[in-house]
């Protein structure tokens, strides 16, 4: 079955780096989108980034643009999220998701099929 499964979460101090990866199982990236979702306690899923299946494009919410790249490895069946300039309000588990269909919202969770377990990150003040 498929299967996603994320690692590279940790704690950080503020303005630190981290690179999360999320490893895929039972399809190949170039059948499937894969996005990066966080919650933090109390707040729903926000999407964060998504890279599309056919070509590798890539997108990012307002909040992480310019400092989170998400990219792939085909071969390796890996997407990554490296993210810099962490700030406190970046606090979350993060997840990867994946889903074949191409659909309007791509930053809103019920367009993914599949989750991961999710990985905590916490940016220290």
């Amino acid at each position: 079955q498929v299967q996603l499964v994320e690692s590279g979460g940790g704690l950080v101090q503020f303005g630190g780096s981290l690179g999360l990866s999320c490893i895929v199982s039972r399809f190949s990236l170039d059948s499937y989108s894969v996005g990066w979702f966080r919650q933090a306690p109390g707040k729903e899923h926000e999407g964060v980034s998504w890279i599309r299946r056919s070509d590798g494009s890539t997108y990012y919410s307002d909040s992480v643009k310019g400092r989170f790249t998400i990219s792939r490895d085909n071969a390796k069946n890996t997407v990554y999220l490296q993210m810099n300039s962490l700030k406190p309000e970046d606090t979350a588990v993060y997840y990867c998701a994946a889903t074949p269909y191409d659909y309007r919202d791509m930053f809103h969770p019920s367009s993914y099929n599949y989750w991961g377990q999710g990985t905590q990150v916490t940016v220290s003040s």
